[in-house]
């Protein structure tokens, strides 16, 4: 869950997220497919590329038929939010809305419609460190073989495009605009959360009760996996290839999202860019490598991990202790990583 300037990414490539299922048997496959599971009770496990990265789920505690069909139901669901909000497509919804920036109003389906409120919300409580018309800052690439930076003059021109206000909204009329021919939309750090929740109800509609789905580090889990509490591992983004420890999710639905700066990046003038942007600037953020945050609901955190690397790691406590109940862990650049007393009662140690 990024705010990003999302770029095509190449589906076979493997990327490191911040937060990781450990389901302790067997390995997911490399790449599309499925797998089915032995133990107490039948299971499923099968991998898909959409929106840009894997998407793995993992089902159990009905039979393998009805597993499989659920499964490929909550993949089509997915699939179709994908098509309305991709910027890469340009009968997408978000491609017409780009499209019409600065000349007219588009209509948008109430799926959009409700993302992009959220973005407007998150946008208005966060002071700005979230904002989904980044999409404007078009110069910068962190596609694989396209790394690029947008020069001052590129930036500054595009940075001038930049800012929620000119995303106006008539919930009434169902429709969107962008005030100035330039604006661009990019969901990229706000419509993965809710495209994987989409997939999670589908997979419930249809019965099944226990379910994980994964989606670059977003984990979405309801129940339990083979009798036990779903664990989550928590990378540390000092040093991505180590976890910082281990949450176990409740019975219920739960949610571990994450943001981090060691996903995409590449090294310009001795100086480390990542894919994350501050929307002020037009610059990758600086103070924080990554954040952790778990919550009973998507809602609750979604796209709030990018606005907390914005804001820094003393405005992004701030943020954190705005809603007591919510479990956060902050991992600055000077090495320090903070937890709120939810997420220090709920991590254990990577060992466990």
């Amino acid at each position: 869950m990024q705010q990003v300037l999302s770029r095509r990414m190449n589906p076979q490539r493997r990327r490191l997220v911040m937060a990781l299922p450990l389901l302790g048997v067997g390995a997911w496959s490399t790449g599309a497919g499925a797998a089915a599971v032995t133990g107490p009770a039948p299971a499923l496990r099968t991998s898909h590329t959409l929106m840009g990265t894997r998407v793995d789920i993992a089902v159990t505690g009905l039979d393998a038929d009805t597993l499989r069909h659920a499964t490929q139901l909550a993949v089509a669901e997915m699939q179709r939010l994908e098509a309305l909000m991709s910027r890469y497509q340009p009968a997408s919804v978000v491609g017409r809305i780009n499209a019409a920036a600065g000349i007219a109003p588009v209509a948008v389906p109430p799926e959009v419609m409700a993302v992009l409120r959220s973005a407007q919300q998150l946008a208005a409580t966060s002071g700005g460190a979230f904002d989904v018309t980044v999409g404007a800052l078009k110069s910068w690439n962190f596609g694989v073989g396209e790394k690029m930076a947008p020069s001052a003059s590129e930036l500054a021109r595009q940075l001038a495009l930049v800012g929620a206000r000119g995303l106006v909204l008539d919930a009434q009329a169902g429709t969107a605009f962008l005030a100035r021919q330039g604006m661009a939309l990019d969901l990229g750090g706000i419509a993965k959360l809710p495209i994987l929740d989409a997939g999670m109800r589908v997979l419930r509609s249809a019965g099944i009760q226990n379910a994980m789905v994964n989606g670059g580090g977003d984990v979405l889990t309801h129940g339990l996996w083979q009798g036990r509490p779903w664990r989550v591992g928590l990378r540390d983004p000092r040093a991505p290839e180590r976890l910082l420890g281990v949450v176990e999710a409740p019975a219920g639905p739960s949610v571990v999202a994450s943001s981090g700066d060691y996903e995409r990046y590449f090294f310009q003038d001795g100086q480390r860019l990542h894919h994350v942007l501050n929307p002020r600037t037009g610059r990758p953020t600086t103070g924080v490598h990554g954040v952790s945050l778990v919550a009973r609901d998507a809602a609750a955190v979604n796209g709030l991990g990018a606005a907390m690397m914005v804001q820094g790691l003393a405005a992004g406590k701030t943020m954190a202790m705005r809603t007591p109940d919510l479990a956060v862990l902050m991992a600055g650049h000077d090495g320090t990583v903070w937890q709120s007393a939810p997420m220090a009662a709920l991590l254990k140690p990577a060992a466990v």
